[in-house]
């Protein structure tokens, strides 16, 4: 009978499940009543962005959740009891939007599919449509004794980064943020992977459904991994940066599709499209700063440990982040804006490019950087000190570069600056490593 109730009713009510329960009961008893109670049910929807006489501590919580709730309303049939769940996962520990348990379920359905969270009473409390998912991550939660991972799930114009349209200003969308606890011991299931890999499989069976072409992205180590020793889980690698944005605690990940900051609020998302340039700020002896400009702003992170310099300037380099000069091209790759045209024998015309004499930018100034250096190794005398050593990086000292710097991120909550050793104040020495 539940198919039989206008959508707008289901979605209206769907916080108060015995409320529903008693409107469909009027309903039967009288069917002349469904438009009555759909009136009133769309006149709920639109007001419910609007309840200015609200306790702040009420409104916020709406506010909390009034983004993926949209997403509930542009796609009713999410919200629906009446559109069964393909996979269901009880006593999921979500931190955003709300932080509570509730029940993760997927919904494989092509029209009204998509990823909700379930309350205790049936209820359905928030959710994205596959449709409207932008990506979704698996990333470990660091410095835990078991091993934790985080599920997040980033809406379309929900990265936190770039500007939000003004059709959604009034509710812009938030991401789903959930963590999955790995089995052990007595927990394990003989047979079954303890790890957060079912999840992710099932998860992307439901985008390939929904034809978005997405898949859950995990930490790579081609990409990055951190040269910092996990002193809780000896001989495993970390893929985190711990940093501050402003005084907040955070970690950085550095992923095959842009750079994950989380997991509190506000989470942000870096794609490679979205990032003008990287530089660094601040270098001091044992951290530094990292800024990312995009088209709008300029967000910078700061107390990085110096360790993991070396391996965040190679993923900076290898994917052109340092050279604003590129970012329209990746925004154009983003958009699929004149992609290289493919050669007969299957190459691509950049790496065509790359075998003849094709440069990029940044191979054309690092090719004219090394030229630079060749001439003048040629003008020293044989015996002569400071000759270059032909590593090719720049062997002039630059002093008084940042002479007085001292964290320029700004001052730092207490218990913050834990695990920065001390000196953090002074210069790096001679400035061995130019940045």
């Amino acid at each position: 009978m539940a198919g039989a109730y206008p959508q707008e009713i289901q979605v209206a009510f769907g916080g108060n499940h015995v409320l529903r329960k008693r409107v469909h009961e009027a309903i039967d008893q009288n069917p002349t009543q469904s438009t009555l109670f759909r009136d009133i049910s769309i006149y709920m929807l639109h007001r419910t962005s609007q309840s200015p006489s609200e306790p702040a501590a009420k409104k916020r919580k709406l506010d909390d959740s009034n983004g993926a709730q949209n997403g509930l309303v542009a796609s009713a049939g999410l919200a629906s009891a009446a559109v069964n769940a393909w996979r269901s996962y009880p006593g999921v520990s979500f931190s955003i939007p709300q932080r509570k348990k509730y029940t993760l379920e997927l919904v494989d359905d092509k029209r009204h599919g998509g990823i909700r969270a379930v309350g205790a009473d049936g209820s359905v409390e928030f959710g994205i449509p596959w449709k409207q998912v932008e990506q979704v991550f698996c990333l470990p939660v660091p410095e835990k004794a078991k091993r934790q991972h985080n599920f997040v799930v980033l809406p379309v114009h929900g990265d936190g980064v770039n500007p939000v349209p003004d059709h959604a200003k009034n509710s812009p969308p938030e991401p789903i943020v959930w963590t999955f606890e790995e089995a052990t011991g007595k927990n394990i299931v003989e047979g079954e992977d303890p790890g957060p890999g079912p999840m992710a499989e099932a998860i992307h069976h439901c985008l390939i459904q929904a034809g978005t072409a997405k898949t859950v992205i995990f930490p790579d180590p081609e990409q990055f991994e951190s040269a910092i020793p996990q002193s809780h889980r000896k001989g495993e690698k970390g893929y985190h940066v711990k940093a501050h944005r402003g005084s907040k605690e955070g970690y950085l990940f550095f992923t095959s599709v842009g750079i994950v900051y989380g997991f509190k609020k506000p989470l942000a998302f870096f794609d490679f499209a979205s990032i003008n340039s990287i530089s660094y700020t601040a270098v001091l002896r044992n951290t530094f700063n990292l800024v990312i400009t995009t088209p709008t702003a300029e967000i910078e992170f700061g107390m990085l440990d110096q360790a993991d310099y070396s391996g965040i300037n190679e993923y900076v380099q290898k994917h052109g982040l340092q050279d604003a000069s590129l970012a329209a091209t990746r925004r154009a790759k983003k958009l699929n804006v004149n992609p290289p045209a493919e050669k007969e024998n299957g190459t691509s015309g950049a790496a065509a490019a790359e075998e003849g004499d094709g440069e990029t930018e940044l191979q054309k100034a690092e090719r004219m950087l090394q030229d630079q250096e060749d001439d003048e190794e040629e003008d020293y005398n044989p015996g002569s000190e400071g000759e270059s050593d032909g590593s090719g990086e720049d062997s002039e000292d630059e002093e008084g570069n940042g002479g007085d710097e001292e964290g320029e991120g700004g001052e730092y909550e207490e218990g913050y600056e834990e695990g920065y050793d001390e000196g953090e104040g002074e210069e790096m020495e001679d400035h061995e490593e130019q940045y």
